[in-house]
């Protein structure tokens, strides 16, 4: 039975894991996770979006069993399928932030790291353990990891294996907030709400143009600002927003 599901409130969705006891990735839903990132980034009702795996954990990694029985042929065929499900959660055109509770391992942190914004609990584990199993990162590790805490950071980690704690976690880069365990939903959820109600276009213009010029040289970097810049022109947010400054001061417009 497939786990996981998409549950819409007031213009956030949540992506919701649950696989008792662990959430472990397996194949049916890593494909259920694709096919909802690809719902979510479509729905005018949703906003913004968190990936949550409930209050005990949020993914363990993947299912190691089931990768047991698969041979060379097998995942060289799976492996591309396996990346494409963390892709689309990445490329969600809308603010995701990841509500890490317990363990983040191995496909759980690869999959928390196609977030925008990490709140993780003040008990959380963060590793990417695939070394002791002879392995590496496959769902996008080695190079989300690297583009977010740097290239030393991220092999160090890759390179042992080891679990770090939330408060090294948020020293290194890899989450952005540490909350008591019991908060970590309630605060990814003020979050994403208050990007809910911002200008959709725009936020989609800042999360591309930040992404995509990453992924490229400076100059192509600032002709993809520069065209989602003047293109934002023609929005009725744009208008709404500057009227707003101009008529009630800043920080008070409302977006539809």
């Amino acid at each position: 039975m497939t786990t996981v599901a998409l549950e819409v409130s007031e213009g956030v969705g949540t992506i919701r894991l649950d696989r008792p006891p662990m959430n472990a990735l397996d194949i049916a839903i890593q494909d259920r996770l694709r096919e909802l990132a690809e719902e979510a980034a479509r729905r005018d009702d949703v906003r913004a979006v968190i990936l949550y795996g409930g209050e005990k954990v949020f993914a363990a990694g993947a299912d190691i069993k089931e990768m047991q029985a698969m041979d060379h042929a097998a995942m060289v065929v799976r492996s591309r399928a396996l990346q494409d499900s963390f892709t689309a959660v990445a490329r969600i055109p809308k603010p995701v932030v990841a509500a890490v509770t317990g363990y983040a391992l191995g496909g759980g942190c690869e999959l928390a790291l196609c977030a925008d914004f990490r709140i993780a609990a003040d008990n959380a584990k963060l590793g990417q353990p695939e070394i002791l199993l002879g392995l590496i990162p496959g769902a996008g590790g080695t190079q989300r990891l690297s583009r977010l805490i740097g290239p030393s950071k991220a092999k160090d980690l890759i390179f042992t294996g080891r679990m770090v704690k939330a408060d090294e976690a948020r020293a290194l880069g890899l989450v952005d907030r540490v909350v008591p365990a019991a908060e970590v939903y309630e605060q990814a959820r003020a979050w994403a709400a208050q990007l809910a109600k911002g200008p959709a276009l725009a936020l989609r213009a800042a999360k591309e143009s930040i992404d995509v010029g990453l992924e490229t040289d400076i100059e192509t970097g600032l002709a993809i600002e520069r065209n989602w810049f003047a293109g934002l022109f023609a929005t009725e947010d744009r208008e709404r927003g500057m009227r707003s400054f101009v008529e009630e001061g800043p920080g008070k417009a409302k977006f539809l």
